[in-house]
């Protein structure tokens, strides 16, 4: 018997799972078919960042929050390469549809524009939790670091992958050109992360940074990675977790609005 779609009705359902797991699965696919430039390079400059601050400061520096520099400095770094290898992810995507002149391939199948956000922010988190466990990875074969509270650790990590992916989301939508785009990794994604607390604890900052560096979701991110995998922290992981959801959820609501009225995206 054929069935008739009444005007306004969506012939694929409330929610049209195919469709976003088909957005997820090229978005995820784009990043693995150059898991060279997308998965081993972060890997290695990860590697080099570590390398370079052991030989230069490691012997010298002493311990921070009752660990050793090197060991201290790990998770920001992971957290760090997670967090610019989601908003690379998103922010590319957007951004080489609008240039080759196929956005329309994006918004003309039927997906709602909470199925569009979801699709994309998944791909995103994709590729940051894959370069976040191989790097946990190389830390416990490398360095013998463990993980203190796995729970903790994969879900900042999670929040973090999904908050700068939707951050990038955004950026692909309000740039045009790649040149953009860099600029707003340039002036927002690399501060925001260099000024979190990587390299330094907070606790060492005069009161003005101290309190300045409090208002950087980033720097919750970067302390739930250290909690997680050190089990010491500047600040509460409750407390920073909230901040990075509340964080998150305003990102993807204003993803959500830009793609429902198709603010620079429409052709």
């Amino acid at each position: 018997m054929q069935t008739t779609v009444k005007m306004g009705e969506r012939r694929f359902g409330r929610f049209n799972w195919l469709g976003m797991m088909t957005l997820s699965k090229r978005e995820i696919m784009r990043f693995l078919n150059v898991w060279t430039q997308t998965l081993a390079a972060p890997l290695v400059t990860a590697g080099l960042f570590l390398a370079i601050f052991a030989l230069a400061i490691g012997p010298t520096r002493g311990e921070v929050l009752g660990v050793p520099f090197v060991e201290f400095l790990a998770p920001g770094i992971l957290m760090m390469t997670v967090i610019q290898n989601a908003f690379a992810n998103t922010s590319s995507s957007i951004v080489i549809s609008k240039v080759q002149g196929n956005i329309v391939d994006t918004l003309m199948p039927p997906l709602s524009p909470f199925e569009l956000v979801t699709g994309f922010v998944v791909g995103g988190m994709a590729r940051g939790l894959l370069v976040g466990v191989t790097i946990v990875a190389a830390l416990w074969l490398m360095l013998g670091m463990g993980v203190a509270h796995p729970l903790w650790l994969l879900a900042f990590l999670s929040l973090g992958a999904a908050m700068l992916a939707a951050l990038g989301l955004a950026a692909g939508v309000m740039a045009n050109k790649f040149d953009q785009i860099a600029a707003i990794t340039n002036f927002i994604v690399t501060p925001l992360a260099f000024l979190s607390g990587t390299f330094y604890s907070a606790e060492a900052l005069p009161p003005l940074m101290s309190t300045l560096i409090h208002w950087n979701p980033v720097f919750y991110l970067i302390d739930g990675a250290r909690f997680g995998i050190l089990g010491v922290s500047d600040t509460a992981p409750a407390v920073g977790l909230f901040i990075v959801f509340a964080t998150t959820l305003a990102l993807l609501a204003l993803c959500w609005h830009w793609f429902r009225i198709g603010y620079r995206m429409k052709p």
